[in-house]
C-alpha cells in the first residue's frame, strides 16, 4: 500500500509541467517598455535636481550663519535657527515626497510601468492555459535557478504573444 502511494506521489510530481521565462529579457524587448523606463528614468533626475538645489540653499544657508551668528542678537539667532530648521524639514519632506515608499516616483512607476508588466503577466498566464502548465518559473529576479534547460525557456513565446519579434 505504502509503494502504491510512493508510486503515485511520484508519477503526479513527473507529470507536472513547468516552464521558465525572463521577466526582466521580455521587458526590456518592449519598446513601450523602455520608452516608459526612460521616461520614468527622466522624472526621477529632475526630482533629484530639484532636491539637489534645495539642499544646496540650504547649505548656503548654514555657511550663512555660521559666519554671523557670534554677531547676532538672542531674538534673531533664534529666528535664523528656525529658518535652518524649517528649510531642513522642507528638504526632507521633498525627498520623501518624491522618492519615499508610495511616493510620486512609485505612483508614476504604477501609470507608465505596471500597465505594461499586467500585459506581460496575461500573456504568461494565457500561455501557461493554453499549454497545460502548472507552474511558471521567472529567472530574472529573486527566484535562482540554477540550471534550466534552454529549451523550458519561454520568454520567446510570450514575446510572440505581445507581438514583439525578438532580435
Amino acid at each position: 500500500m505504502l509503494a502504491l502511494a510512493g508510486l503515485f506521489t511520484l508519477n503526479a510530481a513527473m507529470a507536472q509541467r513547468y516552464a521558465i521565462i525572463d521577466t526582466r529579457y521580455i521587458l526590456d524587448k518592449l519598446p513601450d517598455y523602455t520608452a516608459a523606463q526612460k521616461k520614468l528614468d527622466a522624472t526621477a533626475e529632475m526630482w533629484q535636481r530639484e532636491i539637489d538645489n534645495k539642499q544646496q540653499e540650504l547649505g548656503k544657508m548654514y555657511r550663512s550663519f555660521e559666519a554671523e551668528k557670534v554677531m547676532l542678537t538672542p531674538d534673531l539667532l533664534k529666528k535664523r535657527e528656525d529658518e535652518l530648521y524649517n528649510k531642513e524639514k522642507e528638504v526632507r519632506d521633498l525627498q520623501k515626497k518624491r522618492f519615499g515608499f508610495e511616493g510620486d516616483l512609485f505612483k508614476e512607476r504604477q501609470i507608465l510601468i505596471k500597465p505594461i508588466q499586467d500585459k506581460v503577466y496575461a500573456a504568461v498566464q494565457k500561455m501557461a492555459v493554453a499549454r497545460s502548465y502548472d507552474f511558471i518559473l521567472d529567472k530574472s529576479e529573486g527566484v535562482t535557478v540554477i540550471f534550466a534547460d534552454p529549451k523550458l525557456d519561454k520568454s520567446e513565446d510570450i514575446l510572440k504573444e505581445l507581438g514583439v519579434r525578438p532580435s
